[in-house]
């Protein structure tokens, strides 16, 4: 096989076992293809995909990489829309990862969803979503790219939606779509910016022009032309990487089934934003203002967003919001010209973030679909394999030396120390501070669900719906345990639960100290990403590294660790030794713990100024415009015919001598203006 077909294989291998589970597995043709059929297929065209991704990644690795055109779509004028592949260290890496992570997901998801009767749909929709993924990260033009981004959205909006019958869920899928759109409209505005200068929708001849396209002004201002357009890309990467202010989607995409919290959350859309600004790294790097919003917009998002899961006790959110923050870091290291640094938090975070959803889905199974941790605990001698790969998935995350999210985060914060560009030192005090917050919520999380008094026994914790919107989400109780209830001691979850579990475990715990060397310090990415000179955040960071093993050692004397520990250290106390803690500090921050429970308020304020002030402008525009401008021109018209006819049907007598007398007034009339205008 070529290199072309292998490509096309990777990509295409997934399509295929949805199609064929969608046209014959779902009803929709027939049901020729059983429920093991279907997981089996979808397995077996991801599986291939990976294979084939590993296959590329050490052809890259040996220099072999690929750009070419699959096939010429449209041509307008000198102007040619193709769909091909780029294959580089960049796309190779993401391959790899989204594969293996999506496979991950299927084999879970065997065991997750056996009793649901959408199963084969839901296989289905994950493997259109990981072809939508891989055509993304495969792409060599803006064309496609715009093609997969838009697919994994309208994917991601049928998997969040999974259990149309629950309004939650419902509501979820259409605002994570609408928020998207906001996003995309951004995304798109780029596009046409450096398509309408540069003349092309490749990257290859897109990319060059990088020194020629930041020379010019945008007409009528005396904005770059590239800043403008580099803003516009990042308004799409905000959207789709759920950056503070259009991150308020991704926590009530919850409501899908938790598998595809771990696919979404992951490897793969919310981290399409993040490749895509590594992929534009030559534009992006002409623009100090586009970087400067990058590092402020992630800073904001790595610190405020984790101190909002502190305060959730659903094991989904405080998961998610984890993920909202971890985006802020990789968005931040972008902003700092890190662009390899943040992509190998994607990475490393893609793995453990993963183990994180599905260890926290076998909880949830455990617990007869109850997700408030504040009806777990002790869970640790009941499932010893998912509080194992749970407390690893946790060290990783909190940046635990030697654990793979420790590499990376901690050299995305010292790169955002060493940028030099306007915002640098408030985000890098930002994600400092963040670390302490990472590890303050991811604990307690894990204290509270595996350590601790058993509280499963118990009547469940009265569900309290959110502030914001309480009548409307109190009409569903599902995932509180009213709907199931609690039907004998937990267990731990069968091996194709648990199997994906301790992969993603290693991964989480060796991919930092085997990565860390070649991705940011080797050759790896230089085919791929632009650095400027002026930029110099990861060449100051490979003036003073000394390995893996040396980084892991001097770990345990910074800031970072300390604050780490401490944040271990205070939710130990006040989740094991002093419950009383938590609800002291909540009655005497009452404002504060408000703001944090309503999450900033950022939903009410899209609900009760943005959704209404649409809603009043779209009336206005209505009334005003159609009703009384459009209707009115209209009717008006019709009307003054009518009154026309109407005038002249009282001249309309019937009678000969009336028009003859009319004949002769007219001929006076005219031999008078004659006569007038001679003279």
């Amino acid at each position: 096989m070529n290199s072309l077909g292998l490509y096309l294989v990777i990509a295409l291998a997934p399509l295929a076992g949805a199609l064929l589970i969608g046209f014959f597995g779902t009803g929709f043709l027939g049901r020729q293809v059983s429920r093991s059929l279907s997981h089996s297929v979808a397995i077996l065209g991801v599986l291939i995909s990976f294979i084939g991704s590993l296959i590329v990644l050490f052809q890259v690795l040996d220099g072999h990489t690929f750009n070419g055109v699959v096939y010429t779509w449209t041509a307008i004028g000198s102007v040619k829309l193709d769909v091909g592949f780029l294959i580089d260290p960049l796309s190779a890496l993401m391959m790899v990862t989204v594969s293996f992570v999506s496979l991950m997901v299927h084999i879970f998801t065997i065991g997750y969803m056996r009793d649901d009767p959408g199963y084969s749909r839901f296989f289905s929709y994950i493997s259109l979503f990981t072809f939508s993924m891989l055509m993304l990260v495969m792409s060599n033009n803006m064309l496609q790219l715009f093609f997969g981004w838009e697919a994994v959205g309208l994917v991601s909006y049928l998997l969040i939606g999974f259990w149309y019958t629950r309004p939650k869920a419902i509501f979820a899928s259409l605002k994570a779509f609408l928020v998207n759109r906001v996003g995309d409209f951004g995304f798109i505005v780029g596009i046409g910016l450096l398509f309408a200068y540069a003349g092309s929708m490749n990257y290859a001849e897109i990319f060059p022009q990088a020194d020629k396209l930041g020379a010019i002004v945008f007409p009528g201002t005396n904005w770059q032309m590239l800043t403008v357009a580099c803003v516009s890309l990042f308004v799409g990467a905000m959207g789709k990487s759920a950056q503070v202010p259009l991150h308020t989607w991704l926590p009530d995409s919850m409501e899908g089934p938790t598998p595809i919290s771990a696919l979404i959350h992951a490897a793969t859309m919310v981290t399409a934003g993040i490749f895509m600004v590594a992929r534009f790294s030559p534009v992006f790097e002409q623009s100090a203002t586009a970087l400067s919003v990058m590092i402020i917009i992630g800073a904001i998002g790595a610190l405020f967003m984790g101190l909002v899961g502190i305060v959730q006790n659903d094991i989904k959110r405080v998961i998610a919001y984890s993920t909202l923050s971890q985006l802020g870091y990789m968005t931040a290291a972008l902003g700092a010209s890190a662009y390899s640094a943040g992509i190998f938090h994607l990475m490393t975070h893609a793995f453990f973030k993963a183990l994180l959803f599905l260890a926290a889905g076998s909880v949830i199974m455990a617990m007869h679909h109850d997700q408030d941790i504040r009806n777990m605990g002790g869970l640790r001698k009941y499932m010893p394999v998912t509080a194992l790969t749970f407390l690893l998935g946790t060290l990783a995350l909190v940046g635990t030396p030697f654990f793979a999210g420790f590499y990376s985060k901690e050299h995305v914060i010292e790169a955002i120390g060493a940028a030099n560009v306007w915002g640098a030192g408030f985000a890098y005090y930002a994600t400092v501070i963040g670390v302490f917050v990472t590890s303050l919520y991811s604990f307690r999380v894990y204290f509270l669900v595996f350590h601790g008094k058993e509280k499963f026994d118990a009547p469940p914790f009265p569900y309290q719906p959110p502030v914001v919107n309480d009548d409307y989400y109190a009409h569903d109780n599902h995932a509180h345990g009213e709907e199931h209830g609690h039907e004998g001691p937990p267990k731990e979850s069968p091996w194709v639960v648990t199997g994906p579990l301790v992969l993603l475990a290693i991964m989480s715990v060796i991919a930092g100290a085997w990565f860390v060397d070649p991705l940011l310090f080797g050759n790896f990415f230089h085919s791929s990403i632009a650095i400027l000179p002026t930029h110099p955040a990861m060449a100051e960071l490979a003036e003073h590294w000394h390995g893996w093993v040396a980084y892991g050692l001097h770990g345990f004397v910074t800031t970072q660790f300390w604050l780490m520990m401490a944040g271990l250290v205070v939710a130990w106390y006040c989740y094991l030794i002093n419950p009383a803690v938590p609800a002291a500090i909540q009655r005497k921050f009452s404002g504060l713990y408000s703001v944090l429970i309503n999450k900033y308020y950022a939903d009410w304020f899209n609900e009760q100024v943005v959704a209404r002030g649409a809603r009043a402008l779209g009336h206005g525009l209505w009334h005003g415009g159609d009703r009384i401008v459009i209707d009115g021109a209209v009717n008006g018209s019709w009307r003054i015919t009518g009154w026309l006819a109407f005038a002249g049907r009282l001249v309309q007598s019937g009678f000969i001598y009336h028009y003859a007398f009319a004949m002769v007034i007219g001929i006076m009339a005219l031999l008078t203006f004659f006569v007038l205008t001679v003279h």
